[in-house]
């Protein structure tokens, strides 16, 4: 395992070389430690590369790193020793190594995400959000990404409706909340960096005039939403949900993502004992995604 110096970056690249077969459950493990994005594809079979902002404390990030390898192998003995290796990434550099793996693709039924630096098919069969997401990670090529996305679909929506997305990352649920027809969306985020890629997204797709960005935290929001997205991780969702009593509307939706196959259980008895009704389950692999409705 092999651990470059990353004092002088703000990121790093964790390189882990594993069988495909331990891929879902790695990727689980890291994102649970905070992984910004990870990909999977382009490097060759084996290798996952996974992205994390350097803390403060980066030897205890890396030891965490290496108790989930080590854990992931007591389950999976059978499979090669998994290799890991550190390196830094410099904040010039992130454009450039997105592009390498960032490309246009269904992610819904109704759905294309394109690159803002590629053509926009002249007819789309699809809707289509073009997307810059820089360090923010929301390309939809995650799994909870493409189930909140696809939650948004399966809503009936009245006339007139609106939506607060919370994490909003790079602006991406937030922006196909306008495409579906919201008329007022708010996107709110504790991470400015965030924000400021959402900001640009949501302007290359035209919905400056809908989407309004704020740092306001959850618990202070008063404002009652038809539609509420939060694609977290279960500890934040766990402790948000009495917010989320508050800023949902009676007969309003609560779509909630984030969450590993085994943690939508927990979640579910977390929601009814709040006031919502889970209306469906969406999964895709060891991802899950809870659609829930207000009670009235």
């Amino acid at each position: 395992m092999a651990c470059a110096d990353l004092s002088e970056s703000e990121w790093m690249e964790v390189s882990l070389d594993a069988d495909p077969v331990a891929h879902e459950g790695l990727s689980a493990a890291l994102f649970e430690l905070g992984c910004a994005g990870m990909v999977t594809d382009n490097f060759g079979d084996n290798i996952v590369k996974a992205y994390f902002q350097v803390p403060d404390r980066i030897e205890e990030l890396r030891k965490a790193i290496f108790s989930s390898v080590r854990e992931l192998a007591f389950h999976f003995p059978h499979l090669p020793p998994i290799e890991v290796s550190f390196s830094p990434v410099k904040n010039e550099d992130w454009d450039m190594k997105w592009r390498e793996f960032f490309r246009k693709e269904r992610v819904t039924p109704f759905l294309t995400i394109v690159p803002a630096w590629e053509p926009v098919p002249e007819k789309p069969a699809t809707a289509i959000i073009r997307m810059d997401p820089g360090p923010a990670f929301g390309t939809g090529k995650h799994p909870t990404t493409r189930l909140c996305l696809r939650a948004m679909e399966l809503v009936a929506k009245p006339p007139s409706w609106d939506l607060l997305d919370v994490g909003t990352g790079s602006g991406i649920l937030a922006i196909y909340g306008s495409l579906l027809g919201a008329e007022k969306i708010n996107a709110i985020d504790i991470d400015e960096t965030a924000l400021h890629w959402a900001e640009k997204n949501i302007r290359i797709n035209g919905a400056e005039k809908t989407v309004e960005l704020s740092t306001t935290p959850l618990a202070e929001l008063n404002q009652g939403f038809f539609m509420v997205t939060a694609n977290l991780i279960l500890n934040t969702i766990l402790d948000l949900m009495s917010h989320f009593t508050r800023v949902v509307n009676p007969a309003g939706w609560l779509i909630l993502s984030g969450l590993l196959e085994d943690q939508v259980i927990r979640v579910r008895r977390s929601l009814e004992l709040h006031g919502f009704v889970c209306e469906k389950s969406l999964f895709q692999g060891a991802w899950g995604c809870l659609l829930a409705r207000r009670s009235t």
